[in-house]
């Protein structure tokens, strides 16, 4: 068995410490400026589409409880109004109506076809979304 000398013990643990050179730091700076703007490009991206889908989903909700209103209206024999707009927050969605006999009626007893037209504005871009129904009029009948 061979025998350390203290002062050997410490130059051997010298040298097997080293840290990262100039270069390696470099690299890997570079490498950090690199991913971190595509990042942050994908969290914007992600909050964007977030943003849009709760605005199509309100405009969903809207379109489809005013649709619910005109086919009451028309199914008890009134003149429902045929636009209107919501404020909803920091979106207006504005919403026009159609209500026309229904070109199929083969029967004659005064189906109506509703369309439901719901339009807001997106970052700069039009949007719109389209409700389609058919409601009887019993009053009529």
């Amino acid at each position: 068995m061979r025998a350390c000398s203290p002062q050997s013990a410490i130059g051997n643990r010298q040298s097997a410490i080293h840290g990262f050179t100039l270069i390696e730091v470099l690299v890997t700076l570079l490498l950090i400026g690199l991913v971190i703007p595509a990042i942050m490009r994908a969290i914007t991206t992600a909050a964007l589409a977030g943003g849009t889908a709760l605005h199509r989903n309100d405009a969903a909700a809207l379109a489809s409880s005013q649709l619910t209103s005109l086919i009451l209206a028309v199914s008890q024999g009134q003149t429902p109004p045929t636009s209107g707009e919501i404020d909803q927050g920091s979106v207006q969605y504005y919403w026009q109506a159609t209500v026309a006999p229904w070109n199929q009626d083969t029967t004659s007893m005064g189906i109506q076809d509703i369309d439901l037209t719901m339009k807001w504005s997106e970052g700069g871009h039009a949007e719109s979304m389209t409700l389609s129904s058919l409601a009887y009029n019993r009053e009529g009948a």
